[in-house]
């Protein structure tokens, strides 16, 4: 979403950036211009980032809204954290191809990711200094990596 702050924008530009050194050639790291179109439950919405493995596949409504995202990226603000991690991640959970998602935080060097164990979501929060494991699309995150050179917005 426009106007958010500039340590939310350069979060943002490191995770397009870290996916897309990782993924590349195996995945499509798409920025936050791109719709994601929950098909069972009509929500559209703006990730700060997505990840599709395999072909991307557009909405038969929309045809600029992908459908298949495997990973989802929310980097957290003061004003949506709580809808983020609330309706919107109900939401993206409805997705039948979605593997994860990961919020970085706006308020400390912490990654969580919430990743798809059968019918089941497991969270993993890693700090500064560690790593954060995902299995699909299989990639170690430093969160080190993720907030190099980058003065979070004070409290």
């Amino acid at each position: 979403m426009p106007g958010r702050s500039i340590a939310h924008g350069a979060l943002a530009a490191s995770a397009i950036g870290l996916l897309d050194r990782a993924l590349r050639g195996t995945c499509t790291v798409l920025s936050s211009d791109v719709r994601i179109r929950i098909e069972s439950t009509g929500l559209t919405t703006f990730p700060d980032a997505s990840v599709v493995c395999g072909d991307v596949v557009a909405s038969e409504t929309d045809r600029h809204a992908v459908t298949n995202p495997t990973l989802l990226i929310e980097v957290t603000s003061p004003s949506t954290e709580d809808d983020d991690r609330g309706d919107k991640l109900s939401n993206y959970k409805q997705i039948p191809s979605l593997r994860g998602v990961l919020f970085i935080s706006h308020r400390t060097p912490a990654v969580t990711l919430l990743q798809r164990d059968g019918n089941l979501w497991r969270e993993q929060v890693a700090r500064a200094g560690e790593l954060l494991e995902l299995d699909d699309p299989h990639l170690s995150l430093a969160v080190d990596d993720v907030y190099a050179g980058i003065s979070l917005d004070p409290a």
